[in-house]
């Protein structure tokens, strides 16, 4: 019912002719035996890397037991020839042409390999961020205490809410911001109260106006330029209602 003109497998796919076939006529294995020509059930895996592919109930018919989606990943059983595959769904099987563009078929030790390098790697970012977010956080502590002043734009001689965090986004992290308030919630990433890290920046205001501007520190709270009274100084984060949450950091 469907075109199988060439046979071809694993060996053909991965090592080049390495692996020997085991012979063309011979039966499928059971599931856990030796199975397909020339290697053992669950060595390979079929990778979707885009698309959707049908996955068969049989070999001899057209009924669909699933969609193969971008992304997933399935054991292979047996092969059987001709591009198609016996897979693992679930407690039970399907059949999946390996000959669709969008399908890879690799070893699973090398999979697992690739996998657990890119979860390295994405742990190396997110210490790195981490660690980056950290350090602006002590930079911007240091300044506790510091005067309030309206228009100010250095926290050593008297800054406002906005000239501190834009000074602090400078020379703690390297990262230019527009000077008011308001500009500076326009900009960066819009994130949830859940998702903050320390090193977001945190607005308030009025209805629509943004009239305020702190810096998360972790723990639930912030710093910031104050009142005249008070200064650069910490208090929770929710100490008013904030407006809107921002990553300006770009991580």
């Amino acid at each position: 019912m469907r075109n199988r003109s060439f046979r071809y497998g694993i060996c053909t796919l991965l090592l080049c002719g390495a692996m020997l076939w085991s012979g063309a006529g011979e039966a499928r294995a059971e599931i856990g035996e030796l199975s397909g020509p020339a290697f053992s059930m669950g060595d390979y895996i079929v990778t979707v890397e885009e698309g959707v592919h049908p996955v068969y109930v049989s070999m001899d018919s057209y009924d669909i037991l699933k969609e193969a989606c971008e992304g997933e990943n399935y054991v292979i059983l047996s092969d059987e020839g001709d591009g198609w595959m016996e897979i693992q769904v679930g407690s039970g099987s399907g059949y999946l042409s390996v000959k669709d563009e969008g399908i890879s078929v690799v070893e699973k030790a090398e999979l697992e390999a690739s996998e657990a390098a890119a979860a390295a790697e994405i742990q190396r970012q997110a210490d790195i961020s981490s660690s980056r977010r950290q350090e602006l956080v002590n930079f911007a502590l240091q300044f506790l205490g510091g005067r309030y002043r309206a228009g100010g734009n250095d926290p050593h001689s008297g800054v406002d809410c906005s000239g501190f965090t834009r000074y602090v986004m400078q020379y703690g992290a390297g990262v230019s911001i527009d000077r008011s308030s308001g500009a500076q919630s326009q900009q960066g990433t819009d994130v949830s109260a859940e998702q903050m890290r320390p090193g977001d920046l945190i607005f308030y205001g009025n209805g629509s106006r943004i009239n305020h501007v702190a810096m998360y520190i972790g723990n639930g709270q912030i710093v910031h330029a104050s009142t005249y009274k008070t200064g650069i100084k910490v208090s929770p984060w929710n100490y008013r209602a904030p407006a809107r949450i921002k990553n300006v950091l770009g991580d």
